[in-house]
């Protein structure tokens, strides 16, 4: 059921520019909503502080802090800050809107990932937390919830509302700030934070990633962190056998219980993470887990009658038995038979090796070659051994022969693409000529490989590749830059429709006096002409309004002749329906006009003017029989100004005037006599 129409907030415009849309989440110190900023007509989140919450001091402090941290900030990974406010009861965050899930969505949907898959998203979030590490600024709370992944693809880091500054005061004996299963344990032991405590929230969120739960569980938040106090986090591969070492070592080192032996912050650790990332094969990066064992194979007779058999498969298949009167076709065969044994020695002897054929037995009644042995000469049973492995032998070389065509045709004209992601041009060229492989070069933007280095290859890393072939580099120029156009002298519209042309986007507009540019065409734009930004960044304009025109004064004239006056100047005139009250006006003459007489306005803009009600009057309090000072204060407090004729030095009004209960203007003088 949708809860977000029981919200007050939803359908209310908060600061009279944010209108609240949506209801997206709720979090223990503040609500997050989908809104539109209605003056830039963008859609954005919307933080709002709990308002039970709003009253201590300590929490908008923390609000405050986070819009000033994320706005030091300047990175494509992390959630920008917009503005800060207040409405009322409201304390609010105006932040970018991420259309997508989180992480811990992801997770919950699809368990384990692939290591290809984990590294992909851990990456964007150690460069977003690097930059706050340069920055001087701790997270404090990095997990799943907190990494935003767009619909896009783009990963992003949200909530810097714990965020700390590196020389910060940093511990506590109060309550743990964070979330339990992701504090490192001097943060748990000490409540100290530096860097290195997010380094270590990355390590397990990889942990989590690669094995699809938490290192550590237990019934309650305490059993968790007695088992992060005491215990190091096991290998990934515990979980997911085969995963590849580095990973393992990967993980190990993020989640030292010693922080010494962590990375020094999140840059560190990232460019691990590509070193690890580069030396895996393509295998490796998409290792999942293994698939369930494979069952035993079948007694041997059992196979059917039509299976294919490997050709060295056939020195281990027995003999087929001799056929009586046979003999001597057996012997004429034995060099064509390639699936034959080896002559069978007696139970008591060793069996055969290729080279260790048994010498010829004495002749005797029986045997080969004795009496009563019908045969050629000197073909006895020794020979046919001997012819026997060597038809053996011929099989083998065969054999091996057709194999190592097979080998060479199939593996020995290819080997697997070199893993160079991330390396600089150079060095990964040197890596895949080593290899024996040419590369081609091709540029394109990256937000987060360093210019210089190697964003992918084709094929990709482990992938198989003809021993000479070619792999293609995609070479990182940076963040992708666009030069602002200049704009200025063209019609607003042909200017925003410019910026969108040029992957820009219309911003703000003003207005300015100019007595050069003609009105409605832009004078200037911020960021100026020629400036480099990102794609997407919103660009303002200032439009000329061309050269000033004094307002003429129209007040106390007629109607008509207001409005000829001000046609001549060049404005537009507006009749107000309503009238207004005036001391200086006339009844049904001009008493306001709006600009302001004596004020400056452009040509063309529109002039409204008001008519005047004549003097507003109101009632004069009778003080008749009060005594003087008493009768002065009652006419001051009614608005009125006093004059006191005294006869006969009495104290004592006998008379007014105007009278009381007569009508007057505010600031009317009243004559009191006195006696």
């Amino acid at each position: 059921m949708d809860t977000t129409v029981q919200d007050p907030l939803v359908g209310q415009t908060l600061d009279g520019r944010y209108r609240v849309e949506a209801r997206i989440a709720v979090g223990g110190m503040a609500t997050v909503y989908r809104a539109l900023d209605t003056r830039l007509d963008r859609v954005l989140a919307l933080k709002v502080m709990h308002p039970g919450l709003a009253a201590d001091g300590g929490f908008v402090e923390r609000f405050i802090r986070e819009a000033k941290a994320v706005a030091r900030l300047s990175h494509p990974n992390v959630v920008g800050v917009f503005d800060q406010g207040t409405d009322g009861t409201y304390v609010y965050l105006a932040m970018e809107y991420v259309a997508g899930c989180t992480l811990r969505d992801v997770l919950r949907e699809r368990g384990a990932l692939t290591p290809r898959a984990a590294l992909d998203v851990l990456e964007p979030v150690l460069a977003a937390l690097g930059a706050a590490h340069r920055a001087g600024l701790v997270h404090r709370d990095a997990k799943p919830e907190n990494v935003l992944i767009g619909d896009a693809g783009r990963v992003k880091v949200a909530d810097f509302g714990l965020v700390r500054g590196v020389d910060a005061q940093t511990s506590s004996s109060g309550a743990l700030l964070g979330t339990v299963s992701y504090l490192a344990p001097e943060q748990i032991g000490h409540g100290q934070v530096d860097e290195r405590t997010d380094v270590y929230a990355c390590g397990v969120m990889l942990y989590e990633m690669l094995t699809g739960a938490k290192p550590y569980e237990g019934d309650t938040a305490m059993e968790v962190i007695v088992r992060r106090l005491n215990e190091d986090v096991p290998p990934p591969s515990a979980v997911l056998p085969g995963l590849a070492p580095q990973l393992d070592a990967l993980v190990a080192r993020a989640t030292s219980r010693d922080p010494e032996g962590r990375p020094a912050d999140a840059v560190a650790l990232l460019a691990e993470v590509r070193a690890v990332r580069a030396g895996l094969t393509g295998d490796e990066l998409d290792h999942r887990a293994a698939p369930a064992e494979a069952p035993e194979a079948a007694p041997v007779g059992a196979e059917d009658p039509t299976s294919v058999v490997h050709p060295l498969a056939a020195l281990a298949m027995p003999a087929p038995p001799a056929q009586p009167g046979r003999e001597d076709d057996a012997q004429d065969d034995e060099l064509h038979r390639t699936t034959r044994l080896l002559p069978r020695r007696p139970a008591d002897e060793e069996p055969y090796s290729i080279d260790d054929t048994p010498a010829a037995p004495p002749p005797g009644p029986g045997r080969p070659g004795g009496p009563g042995r019908r045969g050629r000469a000197g073909r006895g049973p020794a020979w046919r051994g001997r012819r026997g492995v060597l038809a053996v032998l011929a099989a083998l070389l065969v054999v091996l022969g057709v194999a190592g065509g097979v080998w060479y045709i199939n593996d020995g004209q290819f080997t697997h693409v070199p893993g160079v992601l991330a390396l600089p041009q150079a060095e990964a060229q040197h890596k895949l000529s080593a290899a024996g492989l040419d590369t081609e070069v091709r540029k394109d933007y990256s937000l987060t490989v360093p210019r210089g280095s190697v964003i992918s290859t084709d094929p990709a890393p482990g992938k198989r590749i003809r021993s000479n072939g070619t792999v293609t580099l995609t070479v990182s120029e940076g963040p992708r830059q666009v030069k602002v156009p200049d704009v200025s002298g063209r019609t607003l519209a042909d200017a925003q429709q410019q910026l969108k042309d040029a992957g820009l986007v219309p911003g703000t507009v003003g207005k300015s006096f100019n007595d050069s540019v003609p009105q409605g065409s832009v004078i200037v734009t911020d960021p100026p002409a020629g400036r480099e930004v990102a794609p997407g960044t919103p660009i303002a304009f200032t439009i000329s309004r061309g050269s000033p025109v004094d307002v003429p004064d129209v007040i106390g004239k007629s109607v008509t002749e207001a409005q000829q006056t001000l046609q001549d100047a060049g404005f537009q005139v507006v009749l107000s329906p309503d009238k207004a009250f005036s001391d200086e006006a006339d009844e049904d003459t001009v008493a306001v006009e709006t600009p302001d007489r004596d004020t400056q306005a452009a040509r063309g803009d529109t002039v409204t003017i008001t008519v005047s009600k004549g003097q507003q009057l109101f009632p004069v309090p009778d003080v008749k029989g009060q005594k003087q000072d008493e009768a002065e204060k009652t006419l001051e407090a009614a608005g009125f100004e006093v004059r006191v004729i005294n006869l006969f030095f009495g104290d004592t009004v006998f008379s007014e005037s105007p009278d009381g209960g007569s009508q007057a203007p505010k600031g009317a003088t009243v004559t009191l006599w006195v006696r």
